[in-house]
């Protein structure tokens, strides 16, 4: 039979999450929300109970042509005449589950590893219960969360050998973050999870019927800041589109003055208002995530940067984070010395976790350490000496922007910018950049600034930005009889950043300067 996985309903009833409703009513509620296929997960009540209570549901259930899996009991599942099972890593085989119930019931397998799936998909399971994606009240340590990358991963290797068989996922689902999982798990080949499997995001709602069609509603649209699929976002970025489009951008930032709102460290903020200002930006510098939604209603952007951080900071970083990725807003992540302690490199697993960035940009340490790489080691916030050659660096940043759907920045010498697609060098900038405090917050503050006005093509938006930064610092440092050093460079360069942003309103031609190779990756 065809199924329809896209909402996928497992009942709980523990008082913790069921509370005093009746789960017939909640199951009811939710089919008439939307709900696709519900599975009765009941690990409390006896079998002549549980019986009785599958065969409730069925009523409910079958004459919407939804159907009714039960966790692990094969013996439920034939006494009540169900559609089928769906049986976890220590339940009952998947080949006697499928010689007992028939060919065409229906069985879906837990799987938490990349192993695990292919085992269950080579063995005839109809699909596969991925995860557990994010940390639950009763799993917050368990070895099984995989997150969203691990399920891309495990999609990854189906697709081409087991294409027919259907994923969901399962872990820490809701509203809050459905979307942002089905759009980042899904692959760069576009194989996409079938649905959501979710409990508490219903079984625990007040009006479950409401909260059952909300999730039918959200996961039928993607969300407010994925790419946009126009032909615009994958164009080639020729040398005469860089040196003719750019400025226009720089154009329109400068007439419409977009807020950039920075979550910043306090040795910067200064410095960082002053970059924005320069470059056509409304800075406002405040880490208070209580207006983070009044703020991001204003059509600006946002920068997270984590040099200043603590667990309180962390928890505004989410706040924000979650009211900018509510309307599309877009968000740069700035993972200050992410390499340099634990507590950062928790940080940044955390917010990685938390909500989805437009943008990282950061050293080779950090984003390094936003890939995953074990044995990272910063030096502060410095990324130290290079471990990569420029081909790795651009693999490695291709592979990450891919992986979270996003674009990818890596400074260095010569910087790296991917979109998971196009991937660039760039070789403007210069020394003295690397002699000031904050060059590579503010330079974030400036992106965010781009994105803010640039959001078909974020990838041009990133060169726009790193561009006009860099070109800034190479004009400002050639003032050889004003600027002696970082002290005299830091007034001359905001000077440049400004004098550039002029120019192109009058429909300049600075962007001529730009050092840029399109990578073949």
């Amino acid at each position: 039979m065809a199924v329809d996985y896209s909402v996928y309903l497992v009942t709980d009833n523990t008082p913790a999450i069921l509370g005093d409703k009746d789960i017939v009513e909640v199951v009811r509620a939710a089919v008439d929300g939307g709900v696709t296929i519900v599975q009765l997960r009941d690990k409390t009540s006896d079998t002549g109970e549980l019986i009785k209570i599958a065969k409730q549901l069925h009523a409910v259930t079958k004459p919407k042509g939804v159907p009714l899996v039960i966790n692990d009991r094969v013996d439920v599942a034939l006494a009540s005449g169900v559609e089928g099972v769906h049986i976890g890593q220590d339940d009952i085989d998947l080949t006697s589950a499928r010689k007992i119930l028939g060919k065409d019931a229906i069985i879906g397998v837990t799987a938490n590893s990349l192993e695990e799936a292919e085992i269950a998909a080579a063995g005839g399971a109809d699909y596969l219960g991925l995860g557990t994606v994010f940390a639950t009240p009763t799993k917050e340590n368990s070895k099984s969360i995989i997150g969203v990358s691990g399920v891309q991963t495990i999609l990854s290797s189906l697709e081409k050998q087991y294409p027919d068989v259907k994923n969901v996922c399962i872990g820490g689902i809701n509203a809050s973050n459905c979307q942002r999982v089905l759009y980042q798990s899904t692959t760069p080949t576009g194989k996409r999870l079938d649905g959501i499997a979710v409990v508490s995001a219903i079984m625990a709602a007040q009006d479950p019927k409401k909260a059952s069609s909300d999730l039918v509603r959200l996961v039928s649209t993607p969300p407010p800041f994925a790419a946009s699929s126009s032909a615009t976002q994958r164009r080639q970025m020729t040398q005469e589109l860089i040196a003719t489009t750019i400025p226009e951008i720089t154009k329109r930032l400068a007439e419409k003055k977009p807020l950039c709102h920075n979550m910043t460290n306090l040795v910067v903020q200064n410095f960082a208002a002053n970059v924005a200002l320069a470059v056509g930006g409304s800075p406002i510098m405040s880490s208070n995530s209580h207006e983070a939604a009044d703020l991001a209603a204003l059509g600006g952007s946002l920068v997270l940067n984590m040099g200043s951080t603590t667990p309180e900071m962390r928890a505004h970083h989410l706040r924000a984070m979650a009211a900018y990725n509510s309307i599309g807003g877009p968000i740069l992540l700035d993972p200050v010395g992410a390499g340099a302690t634990c507590a950062r490199r928790e940080g940044v697993a955390a917010l990685m976790r938390g909500g989805y960035f437009d943008v990282i940009k950061g050293n080779e340490g950090e984003i390094r350490t936003v890939s995953g790489a074990a044995g990272v080691k910063q030096h502060g916030v410095d990324s130290g000496a290079s471990q990569l050659s420029l081909r790795e660096r651009a693999q490695l940043v291709k592979q990450v922007a891919a992986r979270e759907h996003n674009v990818v920045l890596m400074t260095g010498t010569t910087d790296v910018i991917s979109d998971g697609v196009r991937t660039l060098a760039v070789s403007n900038g210069h020394a003295l950049l690397g002699e000031i405090t904050g060059s590579g917050c503010t330079l974030g503050t400036t992106i965010a600034a781009y994105l803010a006005v640039e959001r078909e093509d974020k990838l041009l938006a990133v060169l726009a930005g790193v561009l006009h930064y860099e070109i800034a610092g190479e004009r400002a440092a050639a003032r050889k009889e004003t600027v002696r050093g970082p002290g005299s460079f830091i007034p001359a360069f905001i000077d440049e950043l400004y004098l550039i942003r002029q120019e192109s309103v009058a429909g300049g031609e600075w962007a001529q300067g730009a050092k840029v190779e399109v990578l073949d990756i």
